[in-house]
């Protein structure tokens, strides 16, 4: 089987690393393309990846769409050369080329707030696969499996922490530290929404509790920049592994820890023009790990998320709790890389197979 994957984000190379090792591993020839953004490129040649540039990303709404139109003929013309069997994707890209050549394409989504890019993939694809919390209904294209993107390269079945990373941040030993993430708040369903203001009070506040090291996608001011954690990229999930706690407003990164069993806060909330209130579990993942599984805490008040925080510090015991509560998860939820490569090598037919087991949508397209 020939597959041709495009990689859009610094997510999508850890969702899809595992998946690709096994596939090829099985005998089938995989194909990358990949987009310009943050960490992409140095995180495919950290795992040894061969791939393809399409473009890179644009922040300005007609930068978007030129970005859109280019890569999408870049990956046209790629997916005609390498004639797949399959195309995989997150949406947008891979669903049009494989479109335009006639191939079947299978996009991995979850995270229910994207409309604009799920206009533009969606009736474009063959099936969309998502978690089994997910809170949309989609179409008779939806596959729901049990499990959450995170566990496709977090799951203990791949995912085994470094502690060299211990080293690269100068901790002594048993050192407790904090880890806190800034986001840029550029993506396109993010322009409504903003992150921590107060920073500096929040890092004071955290040093009375142990060593701050600050992940920010946008450059830090000059009063913070000795709390820059730096790491070698791929390690930042083994700093979250050790971490005492993660705080901030990267959705991402606080599912991460919650998974690795390191108590999370996340904070997110609308901007002042707007008189609306932000609720995190408006996302399925969000949602099963706040209210289901109790591993994960979320505000829209920065004093609060700063509370529970500091709450959570003081405990003792807050980490060893978090860490039973994702045995008990561990157990309930597949291995979504097993899940991943399966549906891929088996489709069309593990399609008929799901909807036999009543796991693909009843909505109409």
């Amino acid at each position: 089987m020939r597959v041709l994957i495009v990689i859009a984000h610094p997510g999508h190379v850890h969702l899809f690393k595992n998946m690709v090792w096994k596939l090829e591993e099985h005998g089938h020839t995989v194909k990358i393309l990949a987009r310009e953004k943050e960490m992409v490129f140095y995180l495919l040649d950290k795992y040894g990846f061969e791939y393809t540039p399409i473009g890179k990303m644009h922040s300005t709404k007609i930068g978007k769409a030129y970005e859109l139109i280019t890569t999408d003929y870049k990956c046209y013309k790629l997916a005609r050369k390498f004639d797949p069997d399959i195309l995989i994707d997150l949406g947008l890209y891979g669903v049009h080329a494989a479109r335009l050549t006639g191939k079947p394409s299978i996009v991995f989504n979850d995270t229910e707030w994207l409309k604009f890019k799920d206009i533009l993939s969606y009736p474009f694809t063959d099936v969309i696969c998502t978690p089994s919390c997910f809170k949309e209904d989609l179409s008779k294209k939806q596959v729901r499996y049990n499990g959450y993107h995170e566990l496709a390269y977090l799951h203990p079945n791949y995912f085994k922490p470094d502690p060299s990373v211990l080293g690269e941040l100068g901790l002594g030993e048993g050192e407790r530290f904090i880890v806190v993430r800034f986001t840029s708040w550029t993506a396109s369903p993010d322009t409504n929404l903003h992150g921590l203001t107060n920073k500096k009070e929040l890092v004071k506040k955290l040093e009375n509790y142990g060593r701050v090291f600050i992940t920010s996608e946008s450059e830090l001011s000059e009063d913070l920049k000795e709390y820059k954690m730096l790491i070698s990229p791929e390690k930042l999930h083994s700093a979250l592994y050790y971490a005492s706690l993660y705080i901030g407003d990267g959705g991402t990164t606080a599912v991460e820890a919650a998974l690795l069993g390191t108590p999370a806060v996340h904070f997110e909330a609308f901007k002042s023009k707007s008189k609306r209130t932000v609720d995190a579990t408006r996302f399925g993942n969000f949602d099963e790990l706040v209210n289901k599984y109790g591993m994960l805490y979320t505000f829209c008040d920065q004093n609060k998320a700063i509370n529970k925080a500091l709450e959570l510090l003081q405990d003792e015991n807050a980490k060893q709790v978090l860490k039973s509560k994702r045995e008990q998860l561990l157990k309930e939820k597949i291995d979504v890389t097993e899940f991943m490569v399966d549906f891929i090598e088996n489709y069309p037919e593990s399609l008929r197979l799901y909807n036999e087991r009543g796991m693909v949508s009843s909505k109409n397209a």
